[in-house]
């Protein structure tokens, strides 16, 4: 990253929209997922840190959109389209969803992280958006930083080190 990249930081249950020299980074993903869509030839991106996979689950009459992965791709697949992607361009890259608890039951409903990957992926492939590269599950956190203008996903995963997708 050099010296003219604004770094907008998503929160947990947010999302962002960047331009070529931004960059989009969040941290704090556990069990919870980052989704990156973007269209690299107009080098707009926007990334959605999701804690669960399904709104239906919600009992809350007012709820946060974003916090849930149906909810929160839909949003970030419109707000995108608004700002000028196209469709056919769209691509997605993911990271999260780990395993941060270890349970001596076999309920899935303990994996959130699983579920939350499963969720995504079922409406990335219902959005025709192709996943380009993904780093999921394991049981470590990890910040992300998506680079609009290159495409890459630079990985920070604890005791793992840096990498890029």
């Amino acid at each position: 990253m050099n010296e003219r990249n604004h770094v907008l930081k998503v929160g947990i249950a947010d999302l962002k929209i960047a331009k070529s020299t931004e960059v989009l980074r969040t941290s704090g993903l556990g069990s919870c997922v980052g989704i990156v869509i973007y269209d690299l030839s107009m080098k707009l991106a926007g990334m959605v840190h999701v804690m669960l996979p399904d709104s239906t689950l919600s009992k809350r009459e007012s709820f946060n959109a974003l916090k849930y992965a149906d909810t929160a791709i839909a949003i970030l697949y419109n707000s995108l389209l608004d700002n000028g992607a196209r469709k056919c361009f769209l691509k997605a890259k993911i990271a999260g969803g780990a395993q941060m608890f270890s349970f001596s039951s076999n309920s899935d409903m303990l994996s959130i992280g699983n579920r939350n990957v499963e969720a995504v992926l079922s409406l990335l492939k219902q959005y025709k958006i192709p996943l380009i590269s993904s780093d999921v599950g394991g049981n470590s956190g990890r910040t992300i930083e998506f680079y609009p203008e290159s495409g890459i996903l630079k990985i920070k995963t604890v005791n793992l080190g840096v990498f890029e997708i």
